[in-house]
């Protein structure tokens, strides 16, 4: 059994082995997961996450990298999440960002992890939002949430993210990939990334094009800016942060932050209570009830609906 209040005040204390140990225990579903959770609880909300999504290949690890160089540059402490594709064989990442972040793999004021999807859908490890609470209650001023690029299950990361930034780069269809995924409705910050790049100031007219077409903004209301980058360079990074600590402000100002957070929140407790949900129906295989169920709906004297209202209000005590 792990000492949690000891682990917990050790990841305050920014020591990076007990921030591993506790993301370790989330990822791991542990026993002690609901203990961590409460000692986490009055700890977190300081954080601003910023999620970063697009397309493989549009450079999302490098532009992670350079905006912790740009937060570190003004003083923040920063946590990294690289949700990596799952192995099929071991069930861990496969890509390992950690190793292109390695300029950073010194710094005390920097904590990266990647983590895996496990199959799950979306672009998110399953496990992202505790991971997130982690690292806020750690004291990381910004956690930089990247996902893997999964066409168009990557808007997933809109629902766990302050702000979400959308990568595209020139040349790889972007324009296209980004109005069939629904990207254009999840971005809060567009990033052309690789704009040195021949194709650079047509795709960003594109996306500028595409985002007027969908607009049903009023007076005062959000439109996302679009930002060239040469993330390898650096170039562009600054104006990225800009654009952010714009939005975060914007987002203070009309209290919107706040209700991201709430729906952030609820979405996490119907997920635990769907979850915990399904796995006592999963105990009921070979269960009497389950099996008079389904011996009623092939008689045809029960539908499958009327069967699940049934089963649920067994499982509730509804």
């Amino acid at each position: 059994m792990v000492d949690v209040p000891a682990l917990v005040a050790q990841a305050r204390e920014g020591r990076p082995r007990a921030v591993a140990r506790l993301i370790s225990l989330v990822e791991g579903a542990s026993p002690q997961l609901r203990e961590v959770m409460a000692a986490l609880a009055p700890l977190s909300g300081g954080a601003y996450v910023v999620g970063l999504t697009g397309s493989p290949g549009v450079g999302k690890s490098t532009s992670t990298s350079a905006l912790v160089s740009a937060y570190r540059k003004a003083g923040k402490r920063v946590g990294v999440l690289a949700v990596d594709p799952s192995s099929p064989f071991s069930g861990g990442a496969l890509l390992g960002d950690r190793v292109r972040m390695s300029d950073h793999a010194s710094d005390p004021g920097v904590y990266i992890r990647s983590m895996a999807t496990r199959g799950h859908l979306g672009g998110l490890a399953w496990a992202a939002p505790q991971a997130i609470r982690v690292l806020d209650a750690a004291g990381c001023d910004v956690v930089l949430v990247e996902t893997v690029g999964v066409g168009q299950s990557e808007v997933e990361i809109a629902s766990q993210a302050d702000t979400s930034v959308v990568l595209l780069a020139p040349g790889m269809g972007d324009g296209i990939q980004a109005a069939k995924a629904g990207i254009l409705e999840i971005g809060d910050v567009y990033v052309v990334n690789k704009a040195d790049r021949d194709g650079a100031d047509a795709t960003a007219r594109e996306l500028n094009h595409m985002l007027g077409l969908g607009e049903s903004r009023g007076p005062g209301d959000w439109r996302p800016p679009i930002v060239k980058t040469v993330a390898a360079r650096g170039e562009g990074v600054d104006e990225v942060v800009e654009a952010l600590e714009k939005h975060r402000a914007w987002m203070e100002e009309r209290g919107v932050l706040t209700e991201r957070r709430r729906a952030r929140a609820a979405h996490e407790v119907e997920t635990i209570a769907v979850t915990a949900l399904r796995e006592r129906i999963g105990d009921l295989h070979g269960d009497r009830r389950l099996d008079a169920l389904s011996e009623r709906i092939v008689a045809g004297e029960l539908d499958p609906y009327a069967a699940a209202d049934e089963l649920v209000a067994g499982l509730t005590g509804r």
